[in-house]
């Protein structure tokens, strides 16, 4: 079979640099696929080629399979790889690539279409004798079958999108009382998210380990298992840190499961990449959850103990060539850990957050990996995941890796948007976390009222900073620069330092050679700007010293103090005011999104706690309720429309 010249990758962000990077390393041409949004992306300046296949929305663009077949057709590429979301577990696009006489880089549409549904492939499973859970995967879809189906198999119960995952059209239900809307809710998100409502029921474990088995198939027969990951720390279905081995894993147990994850592929003679995802329960036992027909996010601890590249695997695969290791050549070295950077807000409900990405900076460090494919300057859009990018650390041992990974992650330089990196340095630096005894409730039962999950309130030190350089902002926009520019120099400055509703009082007492006396209510600090050329800042606070990377424009400054950025407001010259908060009764966007739903027009009666909109962004459902009773007076939305962050959609009086 010849060899492959020139791949297209189906996808954006950081998968698609991911794939790139290998693909130009072993001499391949690459094509990059953009919608609009993306015109300006890391992932089109890396390739050879690019090809705007459509608008922002991606049923318009990439999930546009005309779009990327003729794409690849103007291009001359000979493969398109799918990465991973969007068209990655598509039967009928790997079936459009054969069509076209493109090789599809990743299993066949038979494998895909039959592990794509959940519902099929547990079915499969049981007649491959695969250990699967207790639960309901018929072809009856009916609300009066799912109920009388989630009676025979009990509570606590998942509802699960049978072409799903990502954690989207999935809920766990307590009781029947909650059963018919989350039956709602998941095939809504289902529909949008996979374009099949169909869904399944499963008996839920409680507080199992999440272990899955990465599998590799060439196309002469060849299968074998490369170890497991533990994926146990999550959020709302969706994975938050991953590592590899699994912390409390055997030799007989990795056995039992990469023998169960054999049986797996064998009954879809399976080709290429893909993972057998477990629930493994405290006594031991194990059970199928599901098979992802591609690369997974999380791919990269495997390739560090491995010392393997996964995507180097697939194209070998792709080209017809068998594998290039027997099984019992794979060795595992050391303990590799992941996490997942996301754009989302802990403190709001992990909403996910748009805006412009005013500083990032990855950390440089021995054995840390960083898969991104951010640029400084780009507008984070409400039209994708989330996911920003995944911070990677290898260590001899687990201590070693989770140690690494945590200063990595607190290293990170990002500003201008929220995203959850405290929660993730919070996470790696938990006493149960670091014994390796967890399971998929860990942030449920140990971060419920976390510190983390609250707003970050600026300590005396961040106050202190901001007035600083705000102070020597403006000292530098007189002429010539001057510490003491002020008249009245020896005479305090009283400034307010606001963070979102929030504000406070600082002292600065400005002194010779950019030094400065600080009080912030009762506590007092010397402050000495060392260095400062507006991206770093080296400070000397209490005769420590320490450099911070900042950003700051006009009135605005964002600042970065490890692990996690804050954006706080020079308010000192904002008139005083009284003005009136906004009622409770408005309405506004959490975010920018698009209305999937309204349930209410207006003259409605709603009471506290009612349903009114549901709200789409970064392909998830949000559902929107009133805060108090009343009579809905203005409705400023139908379904359809895209809204910015802090529109008002309506008003109950």
């Amino acid at each position: 079979m010849p060899g492959l010249k020139k791949i297209l990758i189906a996808n954006r962000g950081e998968i698609a640099c991911r794939i790139q990077r290998t693909a130009q390393a072993l001499g391949y041409r690459t094509v990059a696929v953009f919608s609009d949004a993306d015109a300006d992306a890391l992932h089109v300046r890396m390739a050879d080629e690019a090809v705007n296949i459509g608008p922002a929305a991606v049923q318009q663009s990439y999930l546009n399979i005309p779009a990327i077949i003729e794409a690849a057709r103007r291009t001359g590429a000979d493969a398109i790889h799918p990465g991973y979301g969007f068209l990655s577990e598509n039967a009928g696009f790997a079936l459009a690539c054969q069509h076209a006489g493109i090789t599809f880089i990743g299993p066949s549409p038979e494998a895909i279409e039959l592990m794509g549904s959940k519902r099929l492939s547990k079915l499969a499973m049981l007649e491959a004798g695969v250990p699967c859970i207790k639960g309901y995967q018929g072809a009856e879809q009916d609300d009066a079958s799912l109920s009388r189906e989630a009676e025979r198999i009990g509570y606590p119960l998942m509802i699960k999108a049978s072409a799903g995952g990502g954690g989207r059209g999935m809920r766990l239900v307590h009781s029947a009382s909650d059963l018919l809307e989350s039956i709602r809710t998941a095939r809504s998100e289902a529909l949008h998210g996979f374009g099949s409502d169909e869904l399944i029921l499963e008996q839920a474990l409680i507080e199992p380990r999440h272990v899955e088995v990465q599998l590799f198939g060439d196309q002469h027969g060849n299968l074998i298992y490369l170890g497991e990951r533990d994926c146990s720390i999550q959020r709302r279905h969706q994975k938050v840190i991953e590592e590899a081995p699994c912390p409390v894993m055997t030799a007989e147990l990795r056995q039992a499961m990469g023998e169960a994850a054999l049986k797996a592929g064998r009954a879809v003679n399976y080709v290429g990449a893909g993972t057998v995802e477990f629930l493994l329960d405290a006594r031991g036992q194990f059970y199928f959850l599901e098979m992802n027909t591609r690369l997974q996010v999380e791919h990269p601890v495997t390739e560090l103990i491995t010392g393997l590249d996964l995507v180097a695997w697939q194209l070998t695969v792709a080209e017809g060539q068998p594998l290039p290791l027997r099984q019992e050549q794979v060795q595992l070295n050391g303990h590799a850990m992941e996490v997942r950077l996301y754009a989302e807000d802990p403190a709001q409900g992990f909403l996910p957050q748009t805006g412009h990405v005013e500083a990032w900076e990855p950390a440089v460090q021995h054995a840390v990996r960083i898969d991104h494919g951010l640029l400084e300057g780009q507008q984070i859009s409400p039209f994708y995941d989330p996911m920003l990018g995944k911070i990677i650390a290898h260590g001899s041992t687990r201590e070693e890796a989770r140690r690494k990974l945590l200063r990595a992650v607190q290293d990170t330089v990002l500003l201008g948007v929220q995203s959850n990196q405290r929660l993730l340095a919070s996470l790696l630096d938990h006493q149960q976390f670091i014994s390796g005894e967890f399971s998929t409730g860990f942030i449920a039962q140990y971060f419920a009222d976390h510190a983390s999950l609250h707003p970050h309130e600026p300590s005396a030190e961040e106050l202190a900073i901001a007035a600083a350089l705000f102070y020597q902002a403006s000292a530098q926009s007189h002429r010539p620069p001057l510490a003491g520019w002020r008249n009245n120099a020896s005479v305090p400055l009283h400034y307010r330092i606001g963070l979102d509703d929030q504000a406070w009082s600082v002292e600065l007492n400005a002194l010779p050679g950019e030094a400065y006396r600080i009080q912030i209510e009762t506590r007092h600090l010397e402050l000495k700007i060392i260095e400062c050329d507006g991206r770093w800042a080296t400070l000397e606070i209490d005769g420590i010293r320490k450099r911070h990377a900042y950003r700051l424009e006009a009135r605005q400054l964002c600042l970065f103090t490890r692990p996690g950025s804050l954006s706080l407001t020079d308010r000192t010259q904002a008139l005083v005011s009284s003005q009136a908060s906004v009622s409770s009764g408005t309405l506004k966007a959490p975010m920018d999104g698009a209305i999937v739903d309204v349930l209410v027009s207006e003259g409605s009666l709603v009471s506290k706690g009612q349903l009114l909109v549901v709200l789409e962004a970064m392909k998830m459902e949000h559902p929107l309720k009133s805060g108090i009773d009343g009579v809905l007076k203005r409705l400023q939305v139908q379904v359809g429309d895209q809204v910015k962050n802090r529109q008002i959609l309506l008003e109950v009086e």
